[in-house]
């Protein structure tokens, strides 16, 4: 028999105090007055547009980033249950009773102010004291920048949350293995935390890959380190490396990979964005074209009443179009034309987007009973649905891009200009040499029989005479697979009028043949992804744009609020003490870290093996970070902010005790050099604080300051404080 428990039971737990404070600190800085201003703050602007889509189930596309902060930022409104009714249109529009201002604002500041006792921590898991940690959670607790935005729907918080929080737990996991803990519940759980962390980090911004490469070298150099340990026989060698790949490497991959899958399933709904998409993708979205497709027939059959879209869709989606407009007889550059019917690109919807599949064998423009399905290298001629001229091309320069064919449809004026209108369809993404040319599913190249030139998107616009529509080529160059060369059934429908009058009726209604089609999701996120990376918004000067080199000096801000009719305002602008210091401490690391090399190249130690290994993981964490989070931005060409710094100094400021310690520790020798120091280093935080306070109003946005006290804090020419006189 069991027997009882004996009694009492008890639980003993630790608490650190210190660890305890900083945090409640953190969170009453980036929590105290959160709803103010009720009013939209710089680029909330931005992100409450999404926030309110994601309400609305309506897709979206944000080349600035994946889906994850987007999707935090969204959880917040929803908690508040905001409905996603506000317009978003401009900075300073106040804030209605509906929208949930606090909760929109929450997590952000929640991420911000755990970034606090974040730093702490990672201070002591490199190995220093708990007064240079508690010296590194002060900083980040008194830096006005890094106060001013965690405290709106803005992202940068969060993204520095879920970077010290990967650090962390990579500290941690290291912890333990140094401990010999190896695989246990502890060690999996650090080791398993570190790779959710690195995951959101870069579901959040694509910045965040910086600071995972990092880890990922450090592991690395670690995993090196386990490989030639003697004392593990080599099977436990192997499941080490293999743990660490699967943790850091493979489940990042699975997370992203989920952050997009829950991305699409609450964006099911057409939307604004969703036209730089394929065809099957818009087809897979409630709404707009799904509902416009719907029933259409899969397989283009001969008599097929098609529009055609070309795969590129830049500078915008655009469908192949022809009207009752004949290209001038001669350009603006004295070339001479064919004077055939013009045929473009046209980026909207129209009924003169409708072309006829026919055989080239028959006359009928009509589906047979059973349907003939076109396959791969088939050959076919298009007809122009509402004018009943044929696709052709021939030996006379395009008009925009004279190295290549004009398109035209072919009109017979009787004239030694025979029509060339058969084409070759190849369809690019075929399964087999027979494929079946689908509707929506497949990207088909068009091939010139008598010239073997390709039906291509040139890009270019056409003038007055072609209304400004995009101009279509023949390309004899043309050879491997581009999109401009591709092209998709986008509508289908089976013809069945014979006469003309009835078949431009018969062009105005759809037909309802129901085919379902699905899009997998992996090809949906493949699409997604690279609608991402290569969709790039026209960036334009902005007037609080700056470069890289103006950060580290913090030689520019950038005024987030002005009140309307007073001089309450909000400006990102840094704590100017602790910005110095961290750009002295990375000098002095440097300087010491040089030194140290060189000495132990001469097998002189100036400071134990273990702080000197010390030293160098801190170079790894606080100066790498530092270091990938800063030196891309020198090769970005975008318009870039002084908000894109603030991971970068997030690193810098850890370092700033970690080098005072050292110098404490190992430089200073006699005591009264100590004391002195300690005291120096004691009215140096004490100037960081009284420059928090001075600068808190610009933090805060209250109390309102005077002209004067406005132009008190303008300490550098280049920063811009908005002063409204009375």
């Amino acid at each position: 028999m069991l027997g009882a428990p004996k009694l009492p039971i008890t639980v003993k737990a630790e608490i650190d105090l210190v660890l305890v404070t900083v945090t409640a600190m953190g969170l009453a800085t980036r929590l105290w007055g959160i709803t103010y201003p009720a009013a939209v703050v710089f680029d909330e602007v931005y992100y409450g547009q999404f926030t309110s889509l994601y309400m609305k189930n309506i897709f979206f596309i944000d080349d600035s980033g994946p889906p994850l902060g987007h999707m935090i930022l969204a959880f917040g409104a929803f908690l508040g249950g905001f409905d996603g009714n506000f317009v978003w249109n401009r900075i300073g529009a106040e804030y209605p009773c509906s929208v949930p201002v606090w909760s929109m604002r929450l997590l952000p500041a929640l991420a911000g102010a755990l970034s606090v006792p974040l730093a702490y921590q990672i201070v002591v898991e490199l190995g220093y004291s708990h007064l240079a940690a508690l010296g590194a959670a002060l900083l980040v607790l008194c830096e006005n920048s890094l106060v001013a935005q965690s405290r709106f729907m803005l992202l940068e918080s969060v993204l520095i949350f879920f970077l010290l929080l990967a650090v962390l737990s990579y500290l941690k996991f290291h912890s333990h293995h140094k401990r010999s803990a190896h695989f246990s519940p502890s060690w999996w759980f650090w080791l398993l935390l570190t790779g959710v962390a690195c995951a959101c980090a870069v579901g959040v911004k694509y910045m965040g890959l910086f600071t995972y490469f990092l880890l990922l070298c450090v592991a690395g150099a670690h995993a090196w380190q386990v490989i030639g340990d003697p004392k593990l026989s080599n099977t436990a060698v192997l499941y080490h490396v293999v743990a660490r790949g699967a943790v850091l490497v493979a489940l990042p991959v699975v997370l992203y990979l989920g952050f997009f899958c829950l991305h699409l399933k609450l964006l099911y709904r057409t939307g604004p964005h969703d036209q730089v998409m394929t065809s099957a993708f818009q087809a897979s979205l409630e709404g707009g074209l799904a509902r416009i497709t719907q029933g259409q027939p899969l397989e283009v059959s001969y008599g097929s009443q098609i529009t055609l879209r070309n795969v590129l869709s830049q500078p915008v989606p655009c469908w192949l179009h022809s009207h009752k407009g004949n290209y001038p007889i001669r350009y603006g550059d004295g070339r001479g034309s064919s004077h055939q019917q013009q045929v473009t690109c046209y980026p909207f919807k129209d009924v003169n987007n409708w072309w006829i599949v026919k055989d080239p064998g028959r006359r009928e423009l009509v589906v047979s009973n059973p349907p003939r399905p076109v396959r791969h290298g088939d050959t076919v001629q298009l007809v122009h649905g509402m004018t009943a001229r044929f696709l052709n091309t021939h030996d006379v320069a395009a008009p925009m891009s004279p190295h290549t064919q004009e398109v035209s449809c072919y009109i017979d004026y009787n004239i030694s200009m025979p029509a060339q209108d058969l084409w070759r369809v190849e369809v690019v993404n075929r399964e087999s040499e027979r494929e079946v040319w689908k509707t929506i599913l497949s990207e088909v190249r068009l091939v010139h029989i008598n010239t073997t030139a390709v039906l291509k998107l040139s890009g270019a616009s056409l003038p007055d005479w072609g209304f400004r529509q995009l101009e279509v080529v023949a390309d004899k160059m043309a050879r491997g697979y581009h999109q401009s060369m591709a092209w998709n059934v986008e509508e289908h429908r089976y013809g069945k009028s014979h006469e003309q009058k009835e078949r431009e009726v018969e062009l105005h209604s759809p037909s309802q043949i129901h085919v379902g089609r699905n899009l997998s999701f992996m090809a949906k996120f493949a699409e997604l992804q690279w609608k991402m990376l290569t969709l790039k918004n026209e960036d334009s000067e902005h007037k609080y744009s700056s470069s890289p080199l103006e950060w580290i000096t913090m030689d520019t801000n950038i005024a987030y609020w002005l009140h309307p009719t007073s001089n309450a305002q909000i400006h990102l602008i840094g704590n100017i003490v602790i910005w110095s210091s961290a750009n002295v401490s990375l000098c002095v690391y440097a300087a010491l870290f040089l030194w140290y090399l060189l000495r132990r190249r001469r097998r002189m130690k100036d400071i134990p093996e273990d702080s000197w290994s010390q030293w160098v993981l801190v170079g790894a964490v606080c100066v790498g970070g530092w270091a990938v989070n800063y030196l891309p931005f020198f090769m970005m060409e975008k318009t870039l902010f002084l908000y894109h710094y603030l991971p970068a100094l997030t690193f810098e400021i850890l370092l700033p005790p970690v080098v005072l310690q050292h110098v404490h520790d190992h430089i200073l020798r006699f005591p009264a050099h100590r004391h002195a120091f300690s005291a120096l280093v004691l009215a140096w935080l004490s100037s960081v604080y009284l420059v928090y306070r001075s600068f808190s109003p610009l933090t805060y946005g209250q109390p309102t300051l005077s002209a004067a006290e406005l132009g008190s804090l303008r300490w550098k020419d280049t920063w811009d404080i908005l002063v409204r006189k009375r």
